[in-house]
């Protein structure tokens, strides 16, 4: 590792600690030449993981930010913390990378953002549905809520 103060490839490791759960190496490292104190993260580079889009032709990279973003809006304004999202999130990831090599499809990674949200919140889980399954009226809608055990909606709910 360079010094990032007088560019010495020498130095010692003065702390270690594990950081996201496990996932990674937070280290304090000293400069042998100028003694600059400074820290590296150390972590695990997945193979790159391709998402397989709804038609089945079109790939892209995967994007932890996208995933993060799309949970984040379905969480507007609701009692979510952002501590929440960041957990859901990595939930989703870890399950995602743990059942899946190279290849996912986008449907997988729809429908487990959708089971965890619907343990969290169910209007952000309403809320993602109902981009995610393109609802189309107000119909799909009372579908999906009902399903949640709102059960029967009366006439004024739907006005």
């Amino acid at each position: 590792m360079r010094c990032p103060q007088c560019q010495c490839l020498e130095d010692k490791v003065v702390d270690s600690r594990a950081v996201k759960d496990g996932a990674g190496v937070r280290r304090r490292r000293e400069c042998a030449n100028c003694g600059h104190r400074y820290t590296t993260y150390e972590g695990i580079i997945h193979a790159e993981l391709k998402v397989v889009k709804k038609d089945g032709e079109l790939r892209e990279e995967f994007d932890r930010e996208k995933l993060r973003l799309g949970i984040e809006k379905a969480c507007w304004k609701r009692p979510v913390s952002s501590e929440d999202i960041e957990k859901l999130t990595e939930r989703i990831i870890r399950g995602v990378e743990a059942d899946f090599d190279r290849e996912v499809p986008s449907s997988e990674i729809g429908k487990r953002i959708m089971e965890s949200l619907r343990e969290v919140d169910e209007v952000a889980y309403v809320r993602f549905a109902s981009v995610y399954r393109r609802f189309k009226d107000i119909e799909q809608f009372i579908e999906e809520i009902k399903t949640l055990g709102g059960g029967a909606l009366s006439s004024e709910t739907r006005r």
